[in-house]
């Protein structure tokens, strides 16, 4: 943190917390808490000090891995499942708001909403809104249910959120802790190789759309799993693996919960011709952004 002639205290990038998750040492945390330090500092709670180091990052899903040394035996959190979590639940966000003197601060609030879906510089994320506070600094901290279990990672990344705090869900994070571990970074994340765009009335009508409904491929990545199941430009997307697709999320969603090489049917609409399409998955190329 930093002091101004006033004495008042402003957060510098880099500032946040961080939960450990296991005691080899290993602490779950933001990406953008950490993507430009070029030094880690680890104060834990009580009141030892670290040297860290990156471990492993993942900007789409905004999460690191970091790694704390020490000879004494640390103690970790208990991950939960945040697929089991219910509107109104109360929760509880700990973490070290603006970087302030005195050790981790607790808030308490409720569960808002299980899928608030924001957009940010590296896609659509699906995040946990929760009505405790959450400023900067509390960004990697854990959102914790009333058993203690870790069920949400914050962000702080909506500055001018008001009464409103974002988390990622935990079973976000267990699908990739590992990779992280293993390869500094996600290599088994699968991969279909589009982009789409939502169909509404006036889409369809104005471009003539065969459908009112589905997920319009926009565009088709060269060498992508997609490219070579011949997926076009202009297809619409109406199912995949026998569910409805009303929103390209839909697919983006289903398919991170799936493994690299797994098979996807995809049932699509080619100008009022339906096809069905037999895809395998690929891993997300390291070089495509």
């Amino acid at each position: 943190m930093i002091k101004d002639q006033l004495l008042r205290i402003f957060p510098v990038e880099g500032v946040g917390s961080g939960v450990i998750i296991d005691k080899k040492g290993y602490i779950l945390t933001n990406n953008h808490v950490i993507e430009k330090a070029n030094k880690l500092s680890i104060t834990t709670t009580d009141g030892n000090v670290y040297e860290g180091r990156i471990v492993g990052t993942d900007k789409q899903t905004d999460l690191a891995i970091i790694k704390i040394d020490s000879k004494d035996a640390l103690s970790s959190a208990e991950l939960g499942d945040s697929d089991q979590l219910k509107i109104g639940q109360i929760v509880i966000a700990i973490g070290n708001p603006f970087g302030l003197d005195g050790g981790p601060s607790v808030t308490a609030g409720i569960i808002s909403s299980l899928t608030r879906r924001l957009q940010f510089e590296n896609g659509i994320m699906e995040l946990i809104q929760t009505d405790a506070a959450i400023n900067p600094g509390n960004s990697g901290g854990p959102l914790v249910d009333t058993k203690g279990k870790v069920i949400g990672i914050n962000t702080a990344k909506m500055p001018y959120a008001q009464g409103i705090g974002f988390a990622v869900p935990i079973n976000v994070a267990k699908m990739i802790i590992s990779d992280l571990i293993e390869n500094g970074r996600v290599t088994k994340r699968p991969w279909l190789g589009i982009s789409a765009i939502k169909i509404n009335r006036e889409l369809a009508y104005s471009f003539r759309l065969a459908s009112i409904e589905g997920s319009l491929v926009a565009e088709i990545q060269t060498n992508s799993p997609a490219h070579y199941a011949d997926l076009r430009k202009g297809d619409i997307i109406e199912s995949i693996d026998g569910i409805k697709i009303v929103d390209p999320f839909q697919i983006s969603n289903y398919i991170r919960k799936l493994s690299v090489r797994d098979k996807i049917t995809v049932g699509i609409n080619r100008y009022g011709k339906k096809i069905m399409k037999e895809i395998r998955l690929k891993p997300y190329p390291t070089n495509f952004n």
